[in-house]
């Protein structure tokens, strides 16, 4: 038989063949050949069984002396509270023509997501960026999302939030060395940031597999977006900022959305008590007991996104090369608010330069 050649020629070790096992009854589980054979007639977002959405990608197994590995840059406490009351959806008007070509490039890159991801919500746009509760209510429309819908729009999303903060950060750090200068403190936030998206996706591929259709999308939206952020950066890293800083507040009012649906009921999978984020999640953003559900999450990954709006729209009113990061700098009167990495004293639309400096 063909399947007694091989074994002859080719030995497969017992770790081997436990993999092969763990791989092969895993696929049958989740793909029956009727249920396969149809699929591939669609466009694959994402190869992950319509019934298991979490959890997809095992503990790696090995017998190496590493137990864990820490996070390179450890995430700040949020409480719940903060987390409610203090970050909701906000929008900074357009003061100058740079941003209004920074706003402009956001909407051309929100339509292009939301036509590749097929997102369509009843809720498109807030009644009142000043108010937390000023989501516009749907009418009598059908829902259109679900727990799968939610993740492919997740995951794209991350994989392309990832990229401005290292693109920043590299070329900053290349221009120090050019002028033997300190950066003042600008590298690290960018990079962390970067970090921080990183972990964002790493926790939604914890739940589902993207298909070759999305991984595709991805490079090439990665390829588009990293090049044409690497030269405006060199030409207007204000404006770079400033269009980042526009891009945060979509994926604020993307997670508030999600929420919503969740506390509405309209996503039962998510809304199940015993719906088990991943242990990445728990361990990175240190969730407390009782505070684990999807809810939660979406509630640190959107204060995050909060952050960096708050961030990127600050950086955009400094001078580029003197001014220091007020993110990680000390003040002299510390008793008076000024930006932090928590959420003690955040300011949706940016701090301006006469605040800070």
């Amino acid at each position: 038989m063909y399947v007694a050649r091989t074994s002859t020629k080719i030995p497969i070790s017992k770790q081997t063949a436990a993999q092969l096992s763990k791989a092969v009854a895993g696929f049958s589980q989740s793909y029956g050949l009727a249920s396969t054979l149809p699929a591939q007639c669609s466009r694959q977002f994402s190869s992950t069984s319509r019934t298991r959405l979490r959890d997809f990608f095992p503990e790696p197994e090995h017998d190496g002396r590493i137990k864990k590995t820490e996070a390179a840059w450890p995430h700040p406490e949020f409480s719940s509270e903060q987390m409610r009351e203090k970050v909701f959806f906000a929008h900074r008007e357009p003061r100058k023509l740079s941003d209004r070509v920074a706003l402009a490039a956001v909407k051309l890159a929100r339509w292009g997501m939301d036509t590749a991801t097929r997102y369509k919500h009843t809720v498109s746009a807030p009644l009142n960026p000043s108010d937390s509760t000023s989501i516009v209510k749907a009418n009598n429309e059908p829902y259109y999302m679900s727990e799968r819908k939610w993740l492919v729009r997740f995951i794209f999303l991350e994989s392309v939030a990832g990229v401005p903060g290292m693109v920043a950060g590299m070329l900053r750090h290349l221009h120090s060395l050019r002028r033997m200068k300190r950066d003042n403190g600008w590298i690290e936030t960018l990079l962390e940031e970067a970090y921080n998206e990183r972990m964002h996706l790493l926790t939604f591929l914890k739940m589902a597999e993207p298909g070759w259709f999305m991984k595709f999308m991805i490079l090439g939206a990665q390829g588009v977006f990293f090049n044409g952020l690497f030269f405006s950066y060199l030409i207007s890293p204000r404006t770079c900022h400033r269009f980042v800083g526009y891009l945060e507040e979509q994926a604020v009012l993307t997670y508030t959305l999600a929420i919503q649906d969740i506390e509405a009921g309209k996503l039962p999978s998510w809304a199940d008590p015993k719906f088990v984020i991943p242990d990445l999640a728990v361990n990175y953003w240190k969730m407390p007991e009782g505070s684990r559900t999807m809810r939660d999450l979406l509630l640190y990954i959107r204060a995050d996104e909060a952050k960096h709006r708050e961030v990127n729209h600050t950086l955009g009113n400094l001078h580029q090369t003197e001014d220091p990061n007020p993110f990680v700098s000390e003040y002299k009167n510390e008793g008076k608010p000024h930006p932090t990495k928590g959420l003690e004293t955040i300011k949706p639309t940016g701090w301006e330069r006469e605040e800070v400096i």
